[in-house]
């Protein structure tokens, strides 16, 4: 079974209107204890998003206000950052967003793809932001119930063998006899691929090999 955004996302999503004051994204995460805030226009659509990284360059830039020509577009852009005094000046656009139907695998994927700490998620009829993804939601897929978990990598076993599975904090030991090792392989990797699997221990028995090993071209 496929963990979905909306089996774990937060439904209240903390976000500010394009023309907020440096201020009011600073009061909004104290408030609410987020690190990151969703920019939304009037129709409460995301079009950015302000980080705490974004506003710590109003504190760390010293030379915000000048800016060489040899410098790189990122550099710019982040003494831009440093002089800005709104949101809509602040933030990093546009902003990624997912669905609640997205898979929390490729949310993850994401995050880590584009080193960003939370995802708004959006209705996909009408655009607005109807809840964050962060990345301790996406964390939470690792504290499934044992049971829970052994029933989706049952699941995942081919049917009619009678493999045994043992888990432990997240690690599946999984046990029992095919004919190939290529069988042995793809069971394993099937195994791991089940959300909330940390890691696979294989103690299956092949009955042949029929990997090929190829010599090297001299």
């Amino acid at each position: 079974m496929s963990i979905e955004v909306k089996d774990v996302m937060g439904r209240t999503a903390v976000t500010v209107l394009v023309q907020a004051s440096f201020g009011e994204i600073v009061a909004a995460m104290r408030r609410y204890a987020v690190d990151a805030v969703t920019v939304i226009d009037a129709e409460r659509r995301p079009i950015g998003v302000v980080s705490e990284d974004d506003l710590l360059l109003k504190e760390i830039d010293p030379v915000r206000h000048s800016v060489s020509i040899f410098e790189s577009r990122r550099r710019r852009r982040a003494h831009d950052k440093a002089a800005a005094v709104t949101a809509g000046e602040l933030m990093t656009a546009p902003a990624i967003t997912v669905t609640p139907r997205t898979s929390v695998r490729d949310a993850a994927q994401l995050m880590h793809a584009r080193q960003i700490k939370q995802l708004p998620v959006i209705d996909v009829v009408t655009g607005r932001v109807i809840g964050v993804l962060r990345r301790r939601d996406v964390l939470r897929v690792f504290n499934r119930p044992a049971a829970e978990l052994e029933k989706d990598v049952r699941t995942a076993l081919p049917e009619g063998v009678p493999f045994t599975v043992e888990i432990d904090a997240g690690v599946v030991t999984v046990g029992g006899r095919v004919r190939r090792r290529s069988q042995a392989i793809a069971l394993a990797e099937a195994v791991r691929a089940v959300e909330g699997v940390v890691d696979v221990v294989s103690e299956v028995v092949c009955d042949e090999d029929d990997f090929v090993v190829v010599p090297p071209l001299m």
